[in-house]
């Protein structure tokens, strides 16, 4: 024994490692781990959903997974920049205006990447707008349809 260590704690220290670097080549060379990108990767594409034609993606486009998340954040930027302009009309107000990024893991390579995201207003609308919208002439018509009985005068 020299300074504590013995020659079979060496040769199992050194069986060790050299089970590790042989363990690590092999893993190299199997298709789970290559150097450059995946065809998952390579073919995944982004789209987005809105229905605001001046933003990024409206077309199905690539972006690497090292930058999915500038690339996505920049485009939900360019929703709360057509939130906070709309929340900027006379009348309107935007009360919220929230950003959240989704991630994922490629089931190919292992990476992980933004694979979307969402951004969510609240905004109060002005009245002149508000009769404007059918939907809010729907709900106005059901609220006087029930309204009708609640101030009957059963004295007379």
């Amino acid at each position: 024994m020299i300074n504590g260590i013995t020659a079979n704690n060496y040769m199992s220290d050194y069986n060790i490692r050299n089970e590790i670097r042989n363990l690590s080549d092999e893993l190299m060379k199997s298709s789970q781990v290559q150097k450059g990108e995946c065809q998952t990767c390579k073919n995944r594409r982004y789209v987005d959903g809105s229905d605001e034609s001046n933003v990024s993606f409206k077309t199905p486009g690539y972006i690497s997974p090292q930058s999915s998340a500038s690339v996505v954040s920049a485009h939900e930027r360019q929703h709360v920049g057509n939130a906070v302009n709309e929340g900027n009309k006379k009348g309107n107000k935007l009360l919220s205006v929230s950003v959240s990024l989704e991630t994922s893991t490629c089931p190919e390579c292992g990476k992980t990447y933004v694979s979307g995201g969402k951004t969510r207003t609240i905004m109060e609308k002005s009245v002149e707008e508000t009769k404007l919208n059918p939907y809010n002439q729907g709900e106005e018509m059901v609220k006087r349809f029930l309204m009708q009985g609640m101030n009957v005068d059963l004295s007379a």
